[in-house]
């Protein structure tokens, strides 16, 4: 059984920075490019970043330069820091299968940029 589970999430300052991780089990992990999506209050789930199982990163215009993905095939664990945040980043993040993410969602973990 699938299961993902997202940490890291906060209040942070414009300009802050916060690492987000994803724990991922059941076995999907090692074989496939993982992303991590954010949904803003109102607004529909994005892409903001996702990378394959060999490490190539591919990013939403609007993250570059400032977020970065990574992951541990050996942990199962998918990492995004996230630099230079601004308000408008202010979003639940999760992770999931990308680009084409399962029925199934963990809970996410918010992310707040605000002064």
């Amino acid at each position: 059984q699938v299961q993902l589970v997202e940490s890291g999430g906060g209040l942070v300052q414009p300009g802050g920075s916060l690492r987000l991780s994803c724990a991922a089990s059941g076995g999907i992990f090692t074989i496939t490019t993982m992303g991590w999506y954010r949904q803003a209050p109102e607004k529909q789930r994005e892409l903001v970043a996702e990378i394959t199982v060999g490490g190539r990163a591919d990013y939403e215009d609007s993250v570059k330069g400032r977020f970065t993905i990574s992951r541990d095939n050996g942990k199962n664990t998918v990492y995004l820091q996230m630099n230079i945040l601004k308000p408008e980043d202010t979003a639940v993040y999760y992770c999931n299968i990308a680009p084409a993410p399962l029925n199934y969602w963990g809970k996410g973990t918010l992310v707040t940029v605000s002064s």
